[in-house]
């Protein structure tokens, strides 16, 4: 690799371009079939998820990836295989039981928007842990250290402490409280969005500007999170698409469970609402075809940069966890495209300075989204610090730091005005 070279990207572009056109044909096709909306996620996430996979073990061939841990060459003995096995499917198990517990403790899980994904996940629950135990044993035959975080915490639960190494038992739990509360809130928002996709009328939706961009964002939406959902679901190891590790800083968990509900500081009712007295940009701007479209089309193309970035990662999109350094797509960019895209976003959405209740007032949403605004900062520097753990990020970063976006603007603000730019450096941290 020379020294302008950009890191090869542990995932492939491909993947999710295959599932963007299969969810796109799929969710044409409900559409046209007129199938109501929960009934068409069952339906839309196989169908795109499944093209994903095929592409991936046929065409990428993940599975012969050495960031697998599996070696096909070198297969265990069968009574190994049952032993270990038997240890983690008492921790699998166990991992349930302890979904279903957080579920039935935190009263903001019996919200009715939660009633779809129970409904689901009381049907396919059970289904998903008996296919469980063939994959563990398979997996487990080839593993070139079988022993992993599900098998030091069915140690754990089964009274044997001394047997279960604790960074493994706490990585174990890490990477499932993400599965668990993110997998809820994906589930539970996507038939909301398949909604405003599936309500398509092309007699409403071209019929003057604005409803062309709010549509067009609420289908790049409905992108986002359904890529997002297969992604939470598929952390298979045979598809190179395990956690490998979960963010162990407490300050990145703090950053990013304050962007979502129940804990989300942005909300009506939240300490950083930048919203009071506001009115979204289509309200100041309507019975103006050109404004609209002026203003409109820079949030459509931040929107599409944002679902752009989920969509790169293929069946590996999940917060707080490293799945694969992706160096691709947006990346190539920006650390952080989907943040970066969506804080520059809102303040155009929302226009927090103009306000009815009067020019403090605006001052004053300012200053909250600017506080939302340090929250993603945070959460940005926590995930590069877990990431930077991994050499392939730190050669990435340092990429990055030399060719990225803001390093290029730099560049050209500083030999605009008549100067030369020292090279950028590398500490701790990842810098852009």
């Amino acid at each position: 690799m020379t020294a302008s070279a950009r890191p090869e990207s542990e995932v492939s572009t491909a993947t999710g371009l295959v599932g963007l056109a299969a969810l796109a044909v799929s969710t044409i096709a409900v559409w046209a079939a007129g199938i109501t909306p929960g009934i068409a996620v069952l339906l839309i996430l196989p169908a795109t998820a499944a093209p994903m996979i095929l592409w991936s073990v046929l065409v990428d061939r993940v599975h012969r990836n050495a960031s697998t841990g599996l070696d096909f060459s070198r297969p265990r003995a069968w009574p190994e295989v049952w032993e270990i096995t038997r240890v983690k499917v008492i921790g699998l198990g166990a991992t349930f039981a302890a979904m279903a517990v957080a579920y039935a403790t935190f009263s903001n899980y019996a919200d009715p928007s939660f009633n779809y994904y129970f409904l689901l996940l009381g049907y396919a629950g059970p289904a998903l842990f008996a296919m469980g135990v063939p994959y563990i044993a398979l997996t487990t035959r080839y593993m070139v250290q079988p022993k992993d975080g599900l098998w030091h915490f069915g140690k754990f639960v089964s009274f044997q402490p001394e047997a279960a190494d604790m960074k493994e038992v706490k990585d174990h739990a890490r990477a499932w409280a993400v599965k668990t509360f993110f997998l809820a809130f994906m589930v539970s928002i996507l038939p909301g969005l398949a909604a405003n996709v599936l309500r398509f009328d092309a007699a409403v939706v071209f019929d003057e500007p604005v409803a062309v961009i709010l549509f067009t964002i609420q289908a790049m939406f409905f992108v986002d999170v359904a890529i997002g959902t297969i992604g939470y679901v598929m952390t298979l190891r045979v598809l190179d698409s395990h956690i490998r590790t979960a963010n162990p800083l407490l300050a990145g968990w703090v950053a990013a469970l304050a962007c979502y509900p129940p804990f989300a500081l942005s909300a009506a009712d939240g300490p950083l609402n930048y919203r009071e007295g506001t009115q979204e940009w289509m309200v100041w701007f309507a019975g103006n075809d050109l404004l609209i479209i002026l203003w409109g089309a820079p949030i459509l193309i931040l929107t599409g940069i944002y679902a752009w970035a989920t969509v790169v990662f293929g069946l590996r999109f999940s917060n707080l966890t490293h799945r694969g350094i992706l160096t691709n797509g947006p990346f190539r960019f920006s650390k952080h495209p989907a943040y970066l895209s969506k804080n520059l976003s809102w303040w155009l959405i929302s226009l927090p300075f103009l306000s009815a209740a009067g020019t403090l007032q605006g001052l004053e949403n300012c200053l909250l989204l600017l506080g939302l605004n340090a929250i993603y900062f945070m959460r940005a520097r926590t995930e590069e610090k877990h990431l930077m753990t991994d050499p392939r990020y730190q050669a990435y970063a340092a990429w990055i730091a030399e060719h990225g976006l803001f390093a290029r603007a730099r560049r050209a603000l500083v030999r605009g005005l008549g100067g030369s730019v020292a090279p950028a450096r590398q500490t701790g941290h990842a810098v852009e």
